[in-house]
């Protein structure tokens, strides 16, 4: 049995002007011979990522494994924080990730390369149970090698999807922004509800959203709020800022 934190909750959106947020879930599990990570982050994440892992008493050089749904730049860069840590990766994934020559996409080149190189790197296939109670599936679409992992040693198991599916969104309508192939996305959101109605509060926690169970409606609803927002400096000096709160409605 693994205690369950999510220091990061994703969020499920993106600037308008400015790309992909990069904003991503992370969430750190913990057992007695364990305290893994389930993604890492992007950069921006870095300092805010030190205080919340100090906040659980928890070093970066006690983390154990490092997991990765995919190898895009706002879930897998941070994995370089973790020296003692196995880090776990669809096989296929990185296959594919290391094999993309240079382009304006998430994948952060370099980063790839360190990955396919590094000897502490584990390649994962589907239905691997690769860590006690955590079972990868291959969830194909927005990367050819995304993967989503099931956790089912706890009372209330946990599906962590990555960004198979993103946000409630994503879910509800079975259509994915930002896939590689649309089909395959929508059957990996199928194979995710699958595994959500299999055992009752069940946790889905997404790659960019909060955290949601299946409420007795069968509609997914928010275990968590929502904390996201910007503070500007519009003004001429650096105490009068001006904040945007991006918490919306988390119902």
């Amino acid at each position: 049995m693994y205690r369950l934190d999510v220091l990061v909750q994703g969020f499920p959106g993106k600037a308008v002007c400015h790309g992909g947020l990069g904003w991503s879930t992370i969430a750190l599990l913990r057992s007695q011979e364990r305290k893994i990570l389930i993604d890492v982050g992007a950069f921006g994440i870095r300092k805010p990522l030190a205080k919340l892992l100090a906040a659980h008493d928890v070093r970066a050089d006690q983390i154990t494994d490092v997991v990765l749904t995919h190898a895009h730049y706002d879930h897998a860069v941070n994995f370089v924080l973790f020296p003692n840590a196995t880090v776990w990766i669809g096989r296929d994934e990185l296959a594919w990730a290391a094999a993309q020559p240079p382009g304006f996409d998430p994948l952060p080149e370099l980063y790839v390369d360190a990955l396919d190189a590094d000897p502490r790197v584990r390649r994962v296939a589907d239905g691997d149970e690769f860590l006690p109670g955590l079972r990868a599936h291959a969830a194909p679409g927005h990367t050819p090698g995304s993967m989503i992992f099931h956790l089912t040693t706890n009372p209330v198991p946990v599906i962590f999807t990555g960004d198979a599916a993103k946000n409630r969104a994503e879910l509800i309508s079975r259509r994915v922004d930002a896939s590689e192939d649309d089909a395959a996305s929508r059957a990996s959101i199928e194979m995710i509800w699958r595994l959500w109605r299999q055992t009752s509060g069940t946790i889905v926690i997404p790659g960019h959203d909060l955290s949601m169970r299946l409420g007795d409606d069968g509609a997914p609803v928010y275990t968590a709020k929502r904390c996201a927002g910007i503070s500007a400096w519009f003004a001429e000096t650096l105490e009068d800022t001006t904040v945007f709160d991006f918490a919306g409605a988390a119902s």
